[in-house]
């Protein structure tokens, strides 16, 4: 891999306005669930799979997408994901029967599962050394900024105009970021060739066998696990006077902190370092808010301190791995992992809450965020050259 000397951050910023798309793929649904039964009424429980089966294709096919895309080309699976998926949110904006619906959802998470992979490597590759950390902790803020956009603009437009708006605009914006990039991308050199059920099986392999490759997917795992189960979970909890106000700030406030406090913690220190400091916060604001339930100022702070974890994690990738096709395994296994967490992460509490409550939603949050930074320690350790 060659190092640039200089950043082209108009494709930084080109590629993160893109990443707003793919994580609006899980948030344009999460936000109208609720109101999903409008249009499917007799579907019951089996809307649940409306947002899942995006993270499911992940969970299957996380390592392989890291293979793939490598592969077919960074630049060819970023374009092919925002048009495919742009189309196939148009498709939905038609609101087909629910077993329809559910294919083109299972499809769209092939889309979201190659610019997964492909736009943080892109990122990498398009950065200069000194700047990758604060590249990457920029990209970490993606799914944050989209949720605060869906909530503040994506809502209110689907409350004006229809759920099927909703739909159609994000379907356009893909498809224009597409347009956007189409020119500007540089082409990352790949080896065009297919992916045998014995490579797969040796890259999985590869990743969870490495101390480096791997690292970043342990913690992301666990990120991904308390991001999104607390912030699904933990409204009712909240005072009604402060539930609006504190639900929105958690994901800005994660997106706030990674640019200011963990850019410049990564300027200082390792983005493992700034990880494993992330999740202890994290912990922290978790054992306030199991001494004063449902207080405001922790859950805030909780959302800060996984800011953290958030942007330091897309750093690790490239600080740990220096050439372009591990890193490719790496946000393969960071896709898989994510995809997991994100999967897992709610149902897993909600089974903790009907059995244990508060207290047990909490501790549930507290063990997983200490297995994160305690998988770091480990795997850093296990990097030790006096070993």
């Amino acid at each position: 891999m060659t190092q640039r000397e200089n950043t082209d951050w108009r494709l930084v910023w080109l590629i993160w306005a893109a990443g707003l798309g793919m994580a609006a793929q899980y948030g344009k649904i999460s936000v109208i669930f609720g109101r999903l039964p409008e249009v499917y009424p007799s579907a019951g429980a089996a809307l649940g799979f409306a947002v899942s089966l995006v993270g499911f294709v992940g969970i299957l096919l996380g390592v392989a997408a890291g293979l793939l895309v490598a592969r077919v080309g960074f630049r060819r699976a970023l374009l092919a994901g925002l048009i495919g998926g742009g189309a196939l949110s148009m498709l939905q904006a038609l609101w087909p029967p629910l077993p329809v619906f559910l294919g083109l959802r299972l499809l769209e998470g092939a889309t979201h599962l190659a610019m997964v992979v492909a736009a943080p490597t892109l990122i990498a590759e398009v950065t200069a050394p000194r700047d990758q950390g604060r590249a990457l902790t920029l990209w970490g803020s993606f799914f944050g900024v989209a949720f605060a956009v869906l909530v503040w603009g994506g809502l209110p437009l689907a409350q004006a105009h229809g759920l099927g708006a909703l739909m159609a605009a994000h379907g356009l914006y893909m498809w224009l970021m597409a347009g956007l990039l189409w020119f500007v991308l540089p082409t990352v050199v790949q080896a065009p060739r297919g992916v045998s059920v014995a490579e797969l099986a040796r890259a999985h392999g590869q990743i969870y066998r490495s101390p480096s490759i791997g690292a970043p997917a342990a913690g992301w795992l666990f990120y991904t696990f308390c991001f999104v189960s607390t912030l699904t979970l933990v409204p009712p909890y909240l005072a009604p006077e402060w539930r609006a106000l504190t639900i929105g700030a958690m994901p800005l406030l994660s997106i706030v902190s990674s640019l200011t406090l963990g850019a410049w913690a990564l300027r200082r220190l390792s983005a493992v370092s700034v990880v494993v400091a992330g999740f202890l916060a994290s912990a922290g604001c978790v054992m306030a808010l199991l001494v004063w339930p449902g207080a405001p100022w922790a859950a805030m702070g909780l959302g800060a301190s996984l800011g953290l974890v958030q942007g330091a994690s897309f750093a690790a990738v490239p600080q740990l791995n220096a050439r372009t096709e591990d890193r490719a395994l790496a946000n393969g296994g960071l896709a898989q992992m994510g995809n997991l967490g994100n999967t897992i992460g709610t149902p897993v509490v909600l089974g903790v809450i009907a059995v244990a409550g508060y207290a047990g939603f909490m501790s549930a949050v507290l063990a997983m965020l200490l297995c994160g930074a305690g998988a770091h320690m480990v795997l850093a350790r296990l990097r030790s050259p006096r070993r």
